[in-house]
């Protein structure tokens, strides 16, 4: 089991650097960080985007996975978003992770003005990103021209550090989501349910769906993905008490994950907590990978 934490960019570099670089002290796996141009009710709050901020973490850093989560269509093109892959994973050393998703409502989709997209617009928009930024990591000179997105004679060269690219961890919950995840995806993430306020419930989502993931990772002729579970979609925070992250920890490995992921205690409102509860929690990392 490979454990990793989420490090939301709401604060300045010169306060968030700390705990990017704790992070890697306390000896976690990767670590991550949100990919939105603003989030629920913290958009009018201090945030940072995230490839300045990956970046930065490289550099005050040597060992920990860097990772977006999730990197989102709604404002990601596949062209762009390849050149910033590439300048980070070469930054880093090879520590890119590359979270993707379909990319969901609220500010993300609205701030730019576009028209709102279904949800299976967005799943269609979301297959021809994962087709693009696919060639985008293996090829050179790709030109490409679908519904939602172009490129002609775009390059990439040098390539990705890592071989034949970072890892893409692709967030699926729906049908043909998880389709996509099957067929493109190194790794998979999900949430579980959404909204739902019963902790046994959510883990049965969680059961549910990656039983679903499973068919779909059968269908496609494909095993071996890795598989990882956002712990702080359920509505126990995991990092409310060491117990609680224990038991988290031990649930998801029941279910076949080979990755989970909590977030950084905040003073308040989302995923409010106490940095103690992460101190202790990280000092036992070597027993809760083994137990």
């Amino acid at each position: 089991m490979r454990i990793g934490i989420v490090i939301l960019p709401d604060q300045r570099w010169s306060e968030a650097s700390h705990r990017w670089r704790r992070a890697e002290e306390y000896g976690f796996d990767h670590a991550w960080t949100y990919d939105h141009l603003g989030w629920r009710d913290l958009v009018d709050g201090p945030w940072f985007d995230a490839v300045p901020t990956l970046t930065a973490a490289a550099g005050v850093t040597s060992r920990i996975g860097l990772g977006t989560f999730v990197a989102s269509p709604n404002f990601r093109h596949p062209v762009h978003f390849a050149r910033e892959t590439l300048a980070v994973d070469d930054i880093s050393g090879g520590r890119l992770l590359l979270g993707v998703g379909a990319g969901g409502l609220g500010f993300d989709s609205d701030v730019l003005g576009g028209p709102a997209l279904t949800p299976r617009e967005r799943v269609d928009r979301f297959a021809e990103f994962l087709d693009l930024f696919g060639r985008l990591l293996t090829e050179d000179h790709v030109s490409y021209s679908g519904t939602y997105y172009q490129a002609v004679d775009a390059r990439t060269l040098p390539g990705p550090l890592q071989q034949p690219h970072p890892p893409l961890i692709v967030a699926a919950n729906g049908p043909r989501a998880l389709r996509l995840a099957a067929r493109h995806g190194d790794g998979w993430v999900t949430t579980g349910a959404q909204a739902v306020d019963d902790e046994n419930a959510w883990w049965r989502s969680v059961a549910e769906v990656s039983e679903r993931f499973g068919a779909a990772l059968e269908q496609a002729g494909r095993s071996g993905v890795d598989r990882y579970l956002n712990l702080d979609s359920s509505p126990v925070f995991s990092l409310s008490s060491p117990q609680a992250f224990e038991d988290a920890i031990g649930r998801a490995r029941e279910l076949g994950f080979t990755d989970v992921l909590a977030h950084w205690p905040r003073a308040s409102s989302w995923y409010a907590g106490d940095e103690k509860v992460l101190e202790t929690v990280a000092a036992a990392l070597p027993a809760l990978r083994e137990s």
